[in-house]
């Protein structure tokens, strides 16, 4: 074994094995889905996104003021590239082959195959927004696929392998969430 250095333009990718997550928003009528890598939790209500000025996503997120968190799996894989690699605002019909449903009281796209979704209300932060592209939202909805997320834990051992969570690293790799190990003791037991 070596220790080797890492490029520093390269080196988020060393904490780039979150679960990769798409970002959906609606206003007036208009819908997007994007791929979205750089997504965390700020606490146990907030969620923190980067959505860069290029996107048709950002755009509806500032008008409306909620955006939805969707964690994918392994079912999605080719739908986060997709998402991923077009533009709504070059494609119309970008969303026409992805199935969409919605909840009700919320007005806003969730994706088919999903194993969860936060629905997230903008905390305004011009400065965070305008100087780092960052978006905290509150989160004001939440919804799981009970094979693979129940009664507030990850049972990803009895699920089926296609509703493993996916973790994008680069270069159209992913993997999935691995095998779970389990202690009597920890945080979180509720």
């Amino acid at each position: 074994m070596a220790i080797k250095p890492v490029d520093l333009k390269k080196a988020y990718r060393l904490l780039q094995v979150g679960p990769t997550t798409m970002i959906s928003a609606k206003h007036d009528g208009i819908e997007n889905v994007m791929a979205a890598a750089w997504v965390g939790l700020v606490g146990n209500n907030k969620v923190m996104a980067y959505i860069g000025k290029q996107a048709l996503t950002r755009e509806l997120v500032e008008k409306s003021g909620y955006y939805v968190v969707h964690v994918p799996t392994v079912q999605q894989m080719e739908t986060v590239l997709y998402v991923g690699g077009h533009s709504a605002k070059e494609m119309d019909n970008k969303l026409d082959n992805i199935p969409i449903f919605y909840q009700e009281e919320f007005d806003l796209p969730l994706v088919e195959g999903s194993a969860g979704w936060l629905v997230c209300k903008v905390i305004p932060n011009a400065e965070n927004e305008q100087e780092h592209d960052l978006f905290m939202g509150e989160i004001v909805g939440a919804w799981s696929d009970d094979r693979v997320f129940n009664n507030g834990h990850w049972i990803f051992d009895d699920a089926p392998d296609e509703l493993r969570t996916i973790h994008y690293v680069a270069g159209g790799q992913f993997y999935a969430i691995g095998k779970g190990t389990k202690f009597n003791h920890g945080p979180g037991k509720d």
